[in-house]
């Protein structure tokens, strides 16, 4: 039976960070806003690709490196390090999804919470101090410490060794079903974020939970049985 985990697991791009702000940087950039989704797309699929042949790349550089050759693509050979400044700045300096603080918040009262970001630990930091909800995480991991990026095995043993958990008494949190499907894998339990009303897809492991939001999240764990 699924229990009250140990300890919380959050994915931050995005399942913590709001990325709508990206499609106006973007706009401001002089490419389509579309082109956001797209970019970051990209960059996980190439970091996938990079840690699948043994690498660890910094999720900062494939990100500037993407923006770089996707604004010369859509705009032409020129300079383009102010836009790629201002779009990462922009990334850098996200806020929380509404429901994240109330979530974080609620959930905290349940169980200690951590991040497991494929980003920089710096990133994570930050959106949770501008979120006021930083006090409520024990930790702060990235894997940049760990040997390969998540969705791989070794991400989530990582998050367990620093936790000093098995993996089944941690539940990962993410918007991304490939996170859910790769937590799942490895053992842990797992919750998706499904805002958007989307269909999950049929080839990954199904999360243990399905909540609207962090705050329904928390509803939903409250009624376990610890």
């Amino acid at each position: 039976m699924f229990t009250t985990p140990s300890v919380i697991v959050f994915d931050v791009n995005e399942t913590l960070s709001d990325m709508g702000p990206l499609a106006d940087a973007f706009t401001r950039a002089g490419v389509a806003d579309s082109l956001a989704g797209l970019w970051f797309t990209e960059v996980l699929r190439d970091g996938f690709a990079l840690t699948s042949a043994g690498d660890n790349p910094a999720f900062a550089d494939l990100a500037t490196d993407s923006l770089n050759r996707l604004l010369t693509q859509t705009s032409g050979p020129g300079d383009f390090q102010e836009q790629v400044t201002s779009i990462m700045g922009v990334f850098k300096n996200l806020s929380l999804h509404p429901d994240a603080a109330p979530g974080i918040e609620a959930l905290s009262r349940i169980t200690q919470l951590v991040t497991l970001s494929n980003g920089a630990t710096s990133v994570a930091e930050d959106l949770l101090s501008r979120g006021g909800v930083r006090e409520e995480f024990s930790r702060l991991l990235s894997v940049q410490d760990a040997p390969r990026w998540k969705p791989a095995r070794e991400a989530y043993d990582y998050a367990a060794r620093e936790t000093g958990q098995t993996v089944d008494r941690l539940l990962l949190v993410a918007v991304h079903p490939w996170d859910i499907h790769g937590a799942s894998a490895a053992g842990l339990h797992t919750a998706w974020i499904n805002r958007t009303g989307a269909s999950y897809p049929s080839y990954f492991n199904d999360p243990d939970i399905e909540a609207e939001d962090l705050v329904a999240l928390a509803g939903k764990l409250t009624g376990l049985d610890r």
